[in-house]
């Protein structure tokens, strides 16, 4: 008989259906109500970046004179206002504008790594206890680690030969024929939004007496409170609810198809309808032991092509400029696709991002401080520091 996972003196039965049913189904429950937390602690931190970078994040675009320093932009921008979605509406309107596709295209793959702090913040909360804080901080950047590989293989390519700016092109004017009526597929699909809304309202509200940024700073604060009280019960939940399947879901995981998982991520992240919540869900799993890097990757993949076919849906319903928002959207979309592509088909790459993340975890869990420079150095400071020397 194994010992309780929450108390070592007592003992624990393995399987789950061993506890009474009526505990067993108050404590899904608690877990429903957690994930809902989460999820808006997570809305929270997006709005409260918005707050507090919206009107820097467009004065940030100036300084992309050159496909480096948009790189640079794409990555600052997304990580203040915490949604690449924003960024590539006002990549839009620049673009419109008269900003050259060339620019805009590495701003965009810039918004694509910078995309991926919100996870990263998430698993901070695992923060007091190492081997937790191991596991769900190596799951976190191995989002990071996936998208700075690509960035590296692609980015030169595209300088070289444009051949993301050509496909967007020649797939832009065959999306723009497609209109759905009214835009019922755009109007009617974030129906996450609609459930946590309330709850991010009622706290913007709170803040709305205060002067810019410190409305946005209370928000953020707020949302990574309930972040750390969520993560905090919802570990100890799922450990106690998965204790006795945990190695019978990550042996059925680890035994699946790595394709199985990307779709799952895909499909996830079209329900919910952003990669930063779906793999901010996964992080607790990771951190509980229930899953691994390895295992929560495929479904990172999956997450990383799902938020690109949010984009498109988007671009439906843009009004104007609705050419250059799909332009925009395919770019996004093949970059990804075509990393999970090649990446897989070359063996020694296929599970660098996990080692890299696995490496960095490692290096976050012994001290915490490298873990935090990490997410001020590679997400503001690096970028910042680039943007200030591009600039001169």
């Amino acid at each position: 008989m194994q010992k309780d996972p929450l108390n070592n003196d007592e003992p624990y039965l393995e399987d789950e259906h061993h506890m009474p049913l009526g505990i067993s189904l108050l404590n899904w429950i608690s877990v429903g109500f957690l994930i809902y937390f989460l999820l808006c602690a997570v809305g929270l931190i997006e709005a409260g970046f918005v707050a507090i970078g919206h009107q820097t994040a467009e004065q940030i675009f100036s300084y992309a004179t050159n496909p480096i320093a948009g790189v640079l932009v794409g990555i600052l921008t997304t990580s203040l206002v915490q949604s690449s979605s924003v960024t590539t509406s006002i990549v839009v309107g620049l673009v419109a504008a008269g900003m050259p596709i060339s620019i805009a295209i590495p701003i965009v793959i810039g918004a694509n790594f910078g995309t991926t702090l919100t996870n990263t913040f998430v698993s901070l909360g695992y923060a007091r206890d190492r081997a937790d804080f191991r596991r769900a901080f190596s799951a976190a950047t191995v989002h990071d680690a996936f998208n700075l590989i690509c960035l590296l293989i692609f980015l030169p390519l595209e300088l070289a030969f444009g051949f993301l700016q050509k496909i967007a092109m020649a797939v832009g004017d065959f999306f723009t024929a497609l209109d759905p009526a009214d835009n019922l597929i755009t109007a009617n699909f974030k129906f996450v939004n609609y459930l946590t809304e309330p709850l991010i309202g009622e706290i913007r509200e709170l803040a709305y007496g205060l002067a810019q940024p410190w409305n946005g700073l209370v928000i953020a604060a707020m949302g990574f409170v309930m972040i750390v009280v969520s993560i905090t019960f919802v570990s100890q939940l799922l450990k106690l609810l998965l204790a006795g399947h945990a190695r019978r879901l990550a042996e059925k995981m680890t035994s699946v198809a790595p394709s199985s998982g990307i779709f799952t991520g895909l499909v996830a992240t079209l329900l919910l309808q952003s990669s930063s919540a779906t793999t901010s869900l996964i992080v607790p799993l990771a951190g509980s032991g229930v899953l691994t890097t390895k295992q929560v990757y495929p479904f990172t993949l999956g997450a990383n092509i799902g938020t690109c076919l949010t984009a498109i849906l988007a671009a439906f319903a843009v009004t104007g400029q609705r050419e250059l928002a799909f332009e925009i959207a395919i770019v996004h979309l093949v970059y990804n696709v075509l990393g999970v592509v090649l990446i897989y088909s070359v063996p020694f790459m296929r599970y660098l991002p996990v080692r890299l993340a696995e490496f960095v975890g490692e290096l976050g869990a012994r001290r915490f401080v490298v873990a935090a420079s990490y997410v001020v150095g590679i997400f503001f400071l690096i970028p910042a520091l680039g943007i200030f020397l591009l600039s001169r």
